[in-house]
């Protein structure tokens, strides 16, 4: 079953078997996010290149990250990395971070998801990274509701999504020990997709998710 959704922030000419590990898991991906340097980069990287067409070839969605900066980055800069991923690594969708969660800038997002879609976006996510607006779910295909350290995970209170559009919700945990058992909270708590690595610090996604940790 497809429920990881994975970012994975290294460089495959230094991390070249975590990622094989994760063409390898292909049946359980949902998507994998694709950031050469926080977005696609001045120019095309061959390694970054070389490893979305693995995956595509595997049948996996090769989501493009962009920093939209809580709706302060130009949309023009954000269409643009979207745009490179697509040309320069064959992208079939976007992964926005640094989504706002309140509908005050809805309107900006709706015109980025019209951007993507026109771009070639096929597949739209917006990490909010706490539970958004609903209003965000008539445009994504999926939502980050949480993005956090484990013991914030656990700790929190779930809150129910309410009905209406067809939309995954998805979970980033970090800091997750090795015992725990974070896709089983994940579904209790009504999260389709979810990511769980052992990172911590600055970079905890620079770490194979939790499932897969201990493949060579």
């Amino acid at each position: 079953m497809s429920t990881l959704l994975v970012p994975y922030y290294e460089h495959p000419s230094v991390r070249l078997a975590a990622w094989d590990a994760i063409v390898a898991a292909a049946p359980r991906l949902y998507g994998v996010v694709l950031n050469p340097a926080s977005g696609p980069g001045d120019r095309p990287d061959t390694a970054f290149a070389e490893v979305a067409a693995r995956l595509r070839a595997a049948g996996v969605r090769v989501l493009g990250y962009a920093d939209t900066d809580y709706g302060r980055r130009p949309a023009t800069d954000v269409v643009r990395d979207l745009t490179r991923h697509r040309d320069w690594y064959g992208t079939d969708g976007a992964f926005l971070d640094q989504v706002p969660s309140g509908p005050e800038e809805f309107e900006h997002y709706q015109k980025l998801a019209v951007a993507a879609w026109g771009v070639g976006c096929g597949t739209l996510v917006l990490n909010h990274g706490t539970a958004p607006h609903p209003c965000y779910a008539r445009i994504a295909d999926v939502l980050v509701t949480f993005e956090g350290p484990w013991a914030s995970y656990r700790a929190q209170t779930p809150q129910p999504w309410p009905d209406g559009p067809d939309v995954r919700l998805c979970h980033l945990v970090y800091d997750v020990p090795p015992d725990a058992d974070p896709e089983a909270l994940a579904r209790a708590r009504g999260a389709a997709l979810h990511c769980a690595v052992s990172g911590t610090g600055d970079h905890p996604w620079g770490t194979l998710p939790h499932t897969l940790e201990n493949t060579p």
